[in-house]
C-alpha cells in the first residue's frame, strides 16, 4: 500500500510538473487577447440609403392679386360724385366716379369754334378756286379762238399776198392796169396788218390764261393751306373731347375697390406725377385669380419647372388647399439672396383667398437620380470640409469629402463624394484618425431586435 502510494505521489507530482505550465501559459494568452481587444475602439456605423424618387418642397410665400392698379385722374376738375367705394365688385368699364371739368369743357367749345371757322374758310377758298378754275377755262377758250383766227388771217394773207405777185406779172405783160394791181397790193398790205394785229391779241390771250393759271395756283395753296387748318382744328376738337371724356372716371377691369381716396367736391388733378402722394382716386384689385410668390433656394431651382403644379395651404382655411401652377420664373437668381422668383397661379371664384395673405406653398417633384440619405450624426465638419468616416473591410477608418443637399433635421442628402456600399461611423470622436483601426458593430434599425 505504502508502495502504491508512493507511485501514486509520484505520478501526480510529473503531471503537476507538465500540465500546469501550460494552463498558465493558456491563460496568459487569454489575458493578452483580451488586452488587444480593449485597446480597439468599437464604433457603430450605418448604411447609406437611397433617399425616395420624389422630394417635397415647402416654402413660404405672398398671395397677391393677379392685377392690381391705382386710378388717377386724367383731368383736372372737382369731384362731383363717385358711384363705388371699397369693396364693392366692379366691372370693365364700369363709372367709379364723375368730374367737373369746367375748363375742359370751354377748350371743347372753343376748339370747336376754330374748326368751324377754319371749315368756313375752307370753303371760301374752293369757293375762289372754283372760280378761277373757271376764269382759266373761259381764257383758253379765247386763246383757242384766237389761235383759230390767226390761222385764218395767215391763210388769207396768203392767198393776197400770191394774188398780188400774180397781178404784178399781169400789170407787168400789160393785162391789167396799175390801179387793179395796186389795189391788190393794198389787200395784202391789209391782211398782213390784220394778222399782226390777231397775233397781238393771242399774245394778249395767253397771257390771261398764263394769269388765270397763276392765280388757280395761288388759290389752290390757300385750299391746301385751309385744309391742314381744318385738319389741325379737327385734332384739337378730337384731344378736347377725349380729355372731356375723362370727366368720367372708369375701371380698367373687372375687380373689387380695395382703396378710395376721393369725396365729393374734392380739388382733382391729373396724372400720377403729382407732388401729393395722394393724388390716386381708386385702387382695383382682379382676385378672382391670384399671384403667388416665392423665392425658391438655389439649391432647390432644378426642382422647379414652368407648369408645374403647387399645393397652396393657407393657416386660415386648412381644410382647403388650393392648387395652383408654376407660370414663370425671373430666370435668374437675387444676387443677396441666392433664390430664384417663381410666380403661381392659383383660381378663386369664390373669392376665398383674400390678397396679403400669407401662405405655404408644396412642390411635390419626382427625381430621376435620388441622392444618398445619410443620418445627420454620421458627418464631420472641420477643417478639411465636410466629411464622412466609414469602417474599411480591413476594420480601419477612412474619411470621404461629400457634397450634402437638402438637409432633413436627423437626415441629410449626400449629392457626390460617397459609395452607397460603405459602412459610415456614427458620432466619429476626434482622436478617430485617417486609418484607426475599430471594432465595428452595426448599429440595429429601430423598430427591430
Amino acid at each position: 500500500m505504502t508502495l502504491i502510494a508512493g507511485i501514486g505521489a509520484l505520478v501526480t507530482g510529473l503531471l503537476a510538473i507538465g500540465i500546469l505550465p501550460r494552463l498558465q501559459q493558456r491563460a496568459e494568452l487569454k489575458a493578452l487577447a483580451k488586452s488587444a481587444q480593449t485597446d480597439v475602439p468599437t464604433v457603430n456605423f450605418v448604411k447609406p440609403k437611397r433617399a425616395a424618387n420624389f422630394t417635397v418642397l415647402s416654402l413660404p410665400a405672398s398671395i397677391q392679386a393677379n392685377q392690381e392698379t391705382s386710378v388717377y385722374a386724367r383731368t383736372n376738375g372737382y369731384l362731383r360724385r363717385r358711384t363705388v367705394d371699397i369693396g364693392d365688385k366692379v366691372q370693365a368699364g364700369q363709372i367709379l366716379a364723375e368730374i367737373d371739368t369746367p375748363e375742359t369743357d370751354q377748350e371743347v367749345a372753343q376748339s370747336r369754334a376754330e374748326l368751324a371757322r377754319a371749315q368756313a374758310n375752307l370753303a371760301q377758298a374752293r369757293a375762289n378756286l372754283a372760280q378761277k378754275q373757271s376764269n382759266f377755262s373761259e381764257a383758253k377758250s379765247n386763246l383757242a379762238a384766237r389761235q383759230a383766227e390767226l390761222m385764218q388771217a395767215r391763210t388769207n394773207l396768203e392767198l393776197a399776198r400770191q394774188t398780188w405777185q400774180r397781178w404784178q406779172e399781169l400789170q407787168q405783160q400789160g393785162a391789167v392796169t396799175q390801179q387793179a394791181a395796186d389795189e391788190r397790193k393794198t389787200s395784202f398790205s391789209a391782211n398782213l396788218a390784220n394778222v399782226d394785229a390777231v397775233k397781238a391779241r393771242v399774245n394778249s390771250d395767253q397771257n390771261s390764261v398764263n394769269a388765270a393759271l397763276a392765280s388757280i395756283n395761288s388759290d389752290q395753296a390757300n385750299v391746301n393751306a385751309y385744309l391742314a387748318s381744318v385738319a389741325a382744328s379737327r385734332a384739337s376738337v378730337e384731344k378736347s373731347v377725349v380729355l372731356q371724356s375723362f370727366k368720367r372716371v372708369t375701371a380698367p377691369y373687372n375687380g373689387v375697390i380695395t382703396g378710395r381716396n376721393v369725396e365729393t367736391g374734392g380739388l382733382i388733378s391729373a396724372g400720377s406725377n403729382s407732388n401729393s402722394s395722394n393724388a390716386w382716386l381708386f385702387k382695383i384689385a382682379q382676385t378672382n385669380s391670384l399671384r403667388i410668390r416665392v423665392n425658391v433656394p438655389q439649391t432647390l431651382i432644378q426642382s422647379i419647372r414652368q407648369g408645374q403644379t403647387a399645393q397652396i395651404h393657407v393657416r386660415e382655411l386648412p381644410s382647403k388647399p388650393f392648387t395652383g401652377k408654376v407660370v414663370r420664373t425671373s430666370d435668374s437668381l437675387d444676387p443677396k439672396t441666392n433664390t430664384l422668383l417663381t410666380e403661381i397661379q392659383v383660381p378663386n371664384p369664390n373669392d376665398t383667398v383674400r390678397p396679403g395673405m400669407y401662405a405655404q406653398v408644396t412642390f411635390t417633384t419626382t427625381r430621376m437620380n435620388p441622392p444618398m440619405l445619410i443620418p445627420a450624426n454620421t458627418l464631420v465638419v472641420n477643417s478639411e470640409g465636410t466629411q464622412v468616416a466609414s469602417v474599411t473591410r480591413d476594420q480601419t477608418v477612412h474619411y470621404h469629402k461629400v457634397e450634402l443637399g437638402r438637409d432633413y433635421g436627423t437626415e441629410v442628402e449626400v449629392i457626390s463624394g460617397l459609395n452607397p456600399n460603405e459602412s459610415l461611423i456614427t458620432n466619429p470622436s476626434d482622436d478617430l484618425g485617417e486609418g484607426a483601426r475599430v471594432q465595428a458593430v452595426a448599429v440595429k434599425p429601430k423598430g427591430k431586435s
